[in-house]
């Protein structure tokens, strides 16, 4: 671990961590922080006196309720917390900040190879006992795999992201007698209805790779499996290997069939919204992430929870429940007792409460009180996310971004071409292959 600029104590005593145990179990709490502020102690408890430096991403409205996050922490603490917003820059805000030894105590990641470089290059520090406790109480499997690095729990995860939600105009569902599916028939099924009834059965945005990656993904996890879905995530199966042909046969199957509204690949995904949801609709599904009902709110046409409605992507072959996702990760840089208690924190449904009620959180931790969601659909999406029994990050933002970012090309470009013509499996997969060889060299 590189040396951070006026490092506390690292051996502040098993007392004092006792202590901070006790304070963060106590409930006790006299309201949130200021926006675009920090969380100052309240003047007492076991860390008043200490000052934490946090960084994460979020801004504007994200921002004042995480803030609020952590002046709960200070009010039961005493420790004072600046927070510091990286933007989308979070690998060359944390670069530079370790480049002059002044790294932030606490960060929130975005990416898993993020985490991992930082775990490899010694720059952050493996959670502490009762940091891990808390993680293995309050969250699934999966998610402690996600935080781990060579066997070692690196993150906890705050927030989450569902991209395994499908999003249907109610009003149009009913006019054709259409409702929500549970399995892969079914959808397939219902789409039918709908496009019977004078819509298209599904609208899809393919001027752009990422909305067709999330397709495939979400079908290969429910057909290849979560161990497959692994392997073929770290290029540790090629991608001719039988699993993806029978997932691109699946996908290609929908795709080239009727119910797709024509002109996707000129159709951009904020389009394939409005379809679905606007004033004139021309579909009746639109497939993408817990996002989508941003999309909805601010084209204004359609209202999220009334006609606005999701469910969950259909299971393929009786596959288990399963979710396709994101997310933000803290880790830490700094290894005392009052960074190990803000860990702590983090990994508690306290922490978690203080911004599900005010909208725009979705939590992966299960011991989160649902009923604390402000809607009905920002709970239903928060309890199939927990609820899943597996959850695997998005696939191409585990790749090298060579190969799973990068427009014109790999993933996102052989996803286009599959798109307009999704009768040429085997060549699919050969070039996704070749792309996938050359980016994880």
């Amino acid at each position: 671990m590189r040396a951070k600029g006026n490092t506390r104590s690292r051996m502040l005593g098993a007392a004092a961590g006792l202590a901070a145990v006790a304070l963060l179990a106590s409930g006790c709490s006299s309201g949130g922080g200021e926006a675009g502020g920090s969380g100052d102690g309240g003047g007492g408890g076991e860390f008043s006196g200490e000052t934490l430096s946090v960084a994460a991403a979020w801004s504007g409205a994200e921002q004042k309720n995480f803030e609020a996050v952590l002046a709960e922490f200070s009010d039961r603490t005493g420790a004072k917390v600046n927070y510091t917003s990286f933007g989308d820059k979070a690998p060359t805000y944390l670069s530079s900040q370790l480049e002059g030894g002044t790294p932030p105590d606490v960060a929130i990641v975005g990416q898993p190879a993020l985490m991992q470089s930082l775990a490899q290059d010694g720059d952050i520090l493996p959670v502490g006992d009762a940091v891990r406790d808390a993680v293995e109480q309050n969250y699934a499997e999966s998610w402690l795999d996600l935080g781990s690095v060579d066997g070692e729990l690196y993150g906890v995860w705050f927030k989450a992201a569902n991209k395994s939600t499908v999003w249907y105009n109610a009003d149009i569902y009913d006019e054709a007698g259409a409702e929500a599916p549970t399995d892969w028939d079914g959808f397939t099924e219902q789409l039918g209805l709908v496009s019977d009834a004078g819509y298209a059965g599904v609208s899809i945005g393919a001027d752009v790779g990422w909305p067709l990656t999330d397709w495939f993904e979400n079908v290969y996890l429910r057909t290849a499996g979560p161990e497959k879905y692994d392997q073929l995530a770290k290029h540790e199966i090629p991608w001719t290997d039988d699993s993806v042909t029978e997932a691109l046969t699946v996908l290609g199957e929908l795709w080239g069939s009727d119910v797709v509204q024509p002109g996707g690949a000129q159709r951009d995904f904020p389009t394939s919204v409005t379809e679905v949801f606007g004033a004139d609709p021309q579909a009746g599904t639109v497939f993408e992430g817990d996002f989508v009902a941003g999309n909805i709110a601010a084209d204004g046409n359609s209202t999220v929870g009334e006609n606005a409605l999701f469910y969950d992507f259909p299971a393929i072959d009786g596959s288990e429940p399963s979710v396709v996702g994101g997310g933000d990760v803290a880790v830490q840089f700094t290894d005392d007792d009052v960074t190990n208690a803000l860990m702590e924190f983090l990994a508690s449904p306290d922490a978690a409460e203080v911004w599900v009620p005010e909208g725009g959180l979705t939590s992966p931790n299960t011991a989160v009180d649902t009923s604390l969601y402000p809607d009905d659909t920002s709970r239903q999406i928060a309890e199939s996310l927990t609820g899943a029994e597996a959850f695997r990050f998005d696939m191409s933002d585990l790749a090298p971004s060579a190969f799973g970012g990068t427009e014109g090309q790999g993933f996102w470009q052989e996803m286009i071409s599959f798109y307009e013509d999704p009768s040429d499996i085997e060549g699919t997969a050969k070039r996704l292959e070749e792309a996938a060889a050359k980016a994880y060299e």
